[in-house]
């Protein structure tokens, strides 16, 4: 497979988390949805919106939830979305910051994506990623979305998800706890790739890969090339993890054999890279493979961060001085969806 270049974007299939999900004119449709971002409208509460957005209200008063969220695809109402919501807490996200213009300064808190050609649930499994990480929302949170499902500015479906069950426990708070020369905004930005590499794989299979970050002369000292060095030659924004353009093509490019290594500036150095460290004084769990013990090992020997993305399971586990410190386990299964199944009525009784 010819290796992808940085700075070039390319599409892969998405692999988002399960939720449950109640259309509204009473149908739970039966298919796996790519709904394209349509052109920014004002959201305007239209009989659908207000009596879809008065549901969710209700069920996220029921159910004791912890946030209201709503996806938007035009600005809307924020004065009349509070008040329709009384004391629920409602996060609003979207994928251009025009529509979050003065959610802000009525109160309400915001995640901006910047995903405009994603599926619409890769937008939502985002958008609770970040709140997670922003600590906006905990990873134990219940919450109640409401969003455009099956049809562009058309807000039309409610989801329940419980956090617990779909996403890593992973929190920016978590980050700072590990000492590091590495800059927390480089660090989360390498962490919260792998995690997505772990969750949505690549073109429908899994990979597993291995980022190495900080220390970068002396890791480049313990490793050597697997093969074709996909970064080689390209300009440093070309290999800037915090572009959505090139963390896409690392995607692409994970798919090889070897690590990437990775400036505290959060350049990509070198890829396909076999890092070959000492393992003396190394121990790890029973079933880690060659990425994890190389992974341990370099850490080991240097002052890097290590993180890990195993190809069987998803799960990131992050390394520092030869240890896991951190472990997040991503949510990795396809969504499915069903036909409604009912009990057709008994006969009436003659």
């Amino acid at each position: 497979m010819p290796a992808r270049i940085p700075g070039r974007h390319s599409s892969g299939t998405f692999w988002p988390a399960r939720v449950s999900v109640v259309r509204s004119r009473f149908a739970i449709l039966a298919h796996d949805i790519l709904a394209p971002v349509g052109c920014m409208k004002p959201q305007k509460f239209s009989q659908q919106f207000s009596t879809v957005f008065d549901l969710a209200v209700r069920l996220s008063e029921a159910a004791e939830s912890d946030a209201l969220l709503v996806m938007l695809d035009g600005p809307t109402d924020w004065e009349q979305l509070k008040s329709r919501a009384g004391a629920e807490k409602i996060l609003i996200a979207a994928s251009a910051a025009e529509v979050l213009e003065g959610a802000k300064e009525a109160g309400l808190k915001t995640v901006l994506l910047e995903m405009h050609d994603a599926p619409v649930f890769e937008q939502l499994t985002q958008a609770l990623l970040e709140s997670v990480a922003d600590e906006v929302l905990a990873p134990s949170a219940n919450v109640v979305a409401i969003y455009s499902g099956f049809e562009p500015d058309s807000i039309d479906s409610i989801s329940f998800i419980r956090l617990d069950e779909h996403l890593g426990r992973l929190t920016a708070r978590d980050l700072r706890q590990i000492e590091t020369s590495v800059p927390l905004d480089t660090l989360k930005a390498v962490v919260d790739l792998a995690v997505e590499i772990g969750r949505e794989g690549r073109e429908g299979k899994p990979v597993g890969t291995m980022f190495v970050v900080g220390d970068t002369r002396r890791v480049v000292a313990h490793s050597h090339p697997a093969g074709f060095d996909a970064v080689k030659g390209h300009s440093r924004n070309e290999r800037d993890v915090h572009d959505p353009r090139v963390r896409e093509s690392i995607k692409e490019v994970a798919q090889l054999d070897g690590a990437f290594i990775i400036t505290p500036e959060g350049i990509v150095e070198k890829a396909c890279q076999i890092v070959n460290a000492p393992h003396e004084n190394v121990t790890l769990s029973k079933g880690l493979g060659s990425r994890h013990w190389a992974a341990a090992a370099i850490s080991k020997g240097t002052s890097a961060i290590a993180i890990v993305v195993s190809q069987s399971t998803g799960t990131v586990r992050i390394f520092k001085n030869g240890e896991v410190i951190l472990r997040v386990e991503p949510f990795r299964r396809a969504m499915k969806w069903k036909d409604f199944e009912y009990e057709p009525p008994p006969p009436p009784v003659e």
